[in-house]
């Protein structure tokens, strides 16, 4: 016994097929703008290093991963606030340390 054969498609009838992973790949890549997505949010919390990182990465993805527009300007503007905040708190500490010696708490020599 034959098994029936599938019938054809219908002109105009979507197409569905599973999707295609691996070497193929399903579209353009996005790595360089989520690494710079991830970078900012540690910048946040860490420090300048990784902002100056998602800043960086955030300009490469935009000019080569532009369909990935919302992770790259998140991650450029994250790294923004993350140098921002990291030069907030250096200045704090430097003024911190600075009243400490000007009040004598600090031992200069």
């Amino acid at each position: 016994m034959t098994q029936p054969a599938a019938p054809e498609p219908q002109y105009g009838a979507p197409q569905y097929s599973a999707p295609q992973y691996g070497a193929t790949g399903t579209g353009p890549s996005k790595t360089l703008s989520i690494i710079s997505l991830i970078a900012g949010i540690v910048g946040l919390f860490v420090g300048t290093i990784f902002s100056i990182a998602a800043i960086v990465l955030g300009f490469m993805g935009r000019s080569r991963e532009p369909q990935a527009k919302g992770f790259w300007l998140t991650g450029i503007i994250l790294g923004f606030v993350g140098l921002v905040l990291g030069f907030i708190w250096i200045a704090i500490f430097v003024a911190l340390v600075g009243a400490g010696a000007a009040a004598g708490t600090i031992p200069t020599n």
